[in-house]
């Protein structure tokens, strides 16, 4: 099975309402928003959609909103994976009768699984559905490294296409890269390392700074693929400042302010995150400020 999700994925936020409510309208309207700034595609529910504070029926509901929203414009992806394998199941098929086009599958946190572990959780999700799955290795959050030789064995499943490798490991990623077989799709889940990451065979990145900057990241990716490796590198070195801003305190809690600051009203954030204090504000204003996102 392969598949073209193009070079720029959006982590998409949930927006809330004034009472933490999630507001779908404006949902609809973020992916408006991102396919037409350069998103090829959409991740739902992923760690910057809040996915753990998030109801199984919320989830549901988002997923078949947002496919609605963009159509065929964009790949829209599911955020279905947890810490619990049968739930995982339940949950991805459920995304797969709402009409998402694939699956982003996260490492399950908290129990920290062995390898073998890891590889039947994928495994048994990815043959209870038709989907294309993407594996999102993050270790930092799962405590929990999805290890290439695993990665590899995993590749090997038919509905397997693709992985979101934000390890910040660049010779895991490399690793991966020269071993994957044939039209496997390798993304890079941290913004700054999309450039590094597409010198070793990436396709693009999952990006949390497209949500302000998508057409900059794509344009980026575009170059690099077209030979013009300078001007690739101009832009990444014009947005890196802003990709430090943006997880200048936990994700996605930068990102949700720097929406609000620029009139996209994404609401903020439910507990046990709290929303950006005065000193983490002025880093994101000052970034978007510098940019010249914000006046």
């Amino acid at each position: 099975m392969q598949v073209n999700w193009g070079p720029v994925v959006t982590a998409m936020v949930t927006p809330f309402n004034e009472n933490l409510e999630v507001n779908y309208d404006a949902a609809q309207a973020l992916a408006e928003l991102l396919v037409q700034t350069g998103s090829t595609g959409l991740v739902v529910s992923g760690t910057t959609g809040e996915s753990p504070t998030l109801t199984h029926e919320e989830k549901v509901t988002l997923f078949r909103k947002v496919k609605e929203a963009v159509g065929n414009r964009a790949a829209v992806l599911a955020g279905t994976s947890t810490y619990d394998t049968e739930e995982s199941v339940r949950l991805s098929q459920e995304a797969e009768r709402a009409g998402v086009d694939g699956l982003l599958l996260v490492a399950p946190y908290y129990n920290r699984p062995s390898q073998e572990g890891l590889y039947q959780h994928f495994k048994t999700i990815a043959h209870a559905v038709d989907l294309p799955v993407m594996i999102y290795n993050i270790p930092g959050r799962t405590g929990v490294n999805v290890e290439p030789t695993t990665l590899l064995r995993l590749a090997e499943i038919t509905n397997v296409v693709a992985v979101k490798e934000a390890s910040g490991n660049l010779n895991q990623m490399s690793e991966i890269c020269a071993g994957a077989p044939d039209g496997f799709l390798v993304y890079s889940g941290d913004d700054s390392l999309t450039l590094p990451l597409l010198a070793v065979g990436g396709v693009g990145v999952v990006s949390v700074a497209s949500h302000v900057v998508g057409r900059d990241i794509r344009r980026m990716c575009e170059a690099f693929f077209a030979g013009k490796v300078q001007e690739a590198t101009k832009l990444h070195h014009r947005m890196l400042p802003l990709f430090k801003a943006l997880f200048c305190t936990t994700n996605p809690v930068p990102v949700k302010a720097a929406l609000n600051m620029l009139g996209a009203n994404v609401g903020g954030v439910r507990l046990p995150l709290v929303e950006a204090n005065d000193r983490e504000k002025e880093i994101v204003r000052k970034a978007l400020r510098d940019y010249g996102l914000l006046q």
